[in-house]
């Protein structure tokens, strides 16, 4: 790599993190005296990856993504950079309660849950999910030794090890597996819940470390808000923004890589249509399947081949307000596998996000499918969204007709972190730096699934590509 007064950098992948990571690395070349030339080269025909709103008739749709969690501030820290953190709303605060099904029924979460752990007892013994048993069984957690080894072991293991298996089953499981469209026995803790074993470690029990650990959620100010936060016009909006602030940036679209190779110090990326640019740095942001395609000829990529990917589907409902008889008291409902739906979550999208609607319609967001139950995402839209609204009825006693569905399939969009996942990408990532300096992988099948841990990777690289830390 040259130490010039000038780079070319190739970001493969415009998605969140290829966006976030132009952003970033211009910012602190910049600041360092560089003079970055970027080309992002995303294969569709648009930037923004998952991130998709539809506005429609009053209504803001998102087709994928619809929120990020407030305390990872990775966020909300770009969101200030770029300007538009005016636009940021919370959720609505009469929305906080959540439901999840048990035998068809819907039962209210029980209050005090952090992450489906249960820190207030009363709630928890009082709540319908758990059977007296169960309960009997979480509470051993109280008694329980911790495990002294500090190896990977699988979430739904963990959860099961402490609380038992009926807490996994109907708790904790539609929660924490809903984020990842997982399997909670094939999700790897350390990737997902590291906090979960520090708890244990700590305290000798998961119900005790999580009751004297939990603390509200703050913002930089200090003041409260809404674990979740969105943008007024949708989440389109920070890619809109983001890619404003990258004009002088070549941003392409409907541009494919196919090889890198390198050549004396510098990198050579062949593109689908057989046009080759020279890069000093390359950043591949795709999904694991593609950067392992990329990078098997460079490293060994046994990490990125064992991260499976999970097909999902989202259906939007618009309908009138006149046609339901009572008020949503929440922000929607969770299912868990137990209970054999095609619907795995339900979001009462214009209760929980009142900028989302109309006064006088309703938006509901179902989602469909999961690890090892993806076959009614491929359903035509007609069959998808009578399945939906015919699970809906049974559910929510839900009689009313849609004025409108919007059905998003995201393919292979959810990655699954395999137990002694990030033991195995570190090792993948030195092997890089050693052999292949300048040439790097980041994004979602990494560290972290959710659009902030996107932003944080990206901005993390580029540090480190700016040498502001080793």
């Amino acid at each position: 790599m040259s130490d010039s007064s000038s780079r070319d950098v190739v970001i493969i992948g415009g998605g969140l993190t290829g966006l976030s990571a132009a952003f970033y690395i211009r910012k602190f070349y910049t600041e360092k005296g560089i003079t970055p030339h970027i080309s992002v080269l995303e294969q569709s025909d648009t930037m923004g990856g998952k991130i998709s709103t539809l506005r429609k008739d009053g209504f803001v749709i998102e087709k994928g993504p619809d929120s990020f969690l407030a305390r990872k501030v990775a966020m909300t820290d770009l969101a200030k950079e770029i300007g538009l953190e005016q636009e940021l709303v919370s959720q609505n605060p009469e929305s906080k309660k959540t439901y999840i099904v048990s035998k068809g029924q819907l039962h209210p979460m029980p209050s005090g849950l952090v992450l489906g752990i249960p820190t207030e007892l009363t709630p928890f013994l009082r709540s319908g999910l758990v059977s007296p048993q169960g309960k009997l069984r979480a509470l051993k957690d109280f008694l329980l030794p911790p495990r002294r080894e500090q190896t990977d072991e699988s979430l739904g293991h963990f959860i099961e090890r402490r609380l038992g298996p009926e807490v996994l089953e109907n708790v904790t499981e539609p929660l924490l597996a809903g984020i990842y469209a997982g399997d909670t026995r094939h999700l790897s803790l350390q990737a997902t819940f590291p906090q979960f074993a520090e708890v244990e470690r700590e305290y000798g029990s998961l119900i005790r470390g999580m009751m004297t650990g939990r603390k509200p959620v703050e913002t930089h100010t200090g003041t409260k808000r809404s674990a979740f936060l969105t943008f007024k016009g949708g989440l389109q909006s920070l890619i809109t923004k983001l890619t404003e602030q990258l004009a002088d940036t070549n941003l392409r679209v409907n541009t494919a890589a196919k090889s890198i190779t390198e050549l004396q110090g510098k990198y050579e990326v062949k593109l689908a249509s057989g046009e080759v640019l020279t890069a000093d740095e390359v950043v591949i942001t795709t999904p694991a399947f593609t950067a392992a395609d990329l990078l098997r000829e460079h490293v060994d990529v046994r990490a990125l081949d064992a991260i499976n990917y999970v097909s999902v589907a989202n259906v939007v409902l618009g309908f009138d307000k006149r046609d339901f008889l009572a008020e949503f008291d929440g922000s929607g409902f969770l299912v868990p596998r137990k209970e054999g739906r095609s619907i795995t979550a339900c979001t009462w999208t214009s209760t929980k996000w009142l900028h989302t609607s109309p006064e006088d319609r309703v938006l509901l967001r179902c989602y469909v499918g999961r690890s090892g139950e993806e076959q009614n995402v491929d359903l035509p839209d007609e069959e998808l969204t009578k399945m939906v609204l015919h699970e809906l009825k049974e559910i929510m006693s839900l009689q009313a007709t849609p004025l409108f569905s919007e059905i998003t399939r995201l393919y292979k969009s959810m990655p699954q972190y395999p137990v002694g996942h990030l033991e195995h990408i570190e090792q993948l990532q030195q092997e890089l730096r050693a052999k292949r300096p300048g040439l790097y992988v980041t994004g979602a099948a990494f560290k972290g699934v959710g659009l902030p841990d996107c932003i944080k990777q990206a901005k993390e690289l580029a540090e480190e590509m700016a040498g502001l830390h080793s």
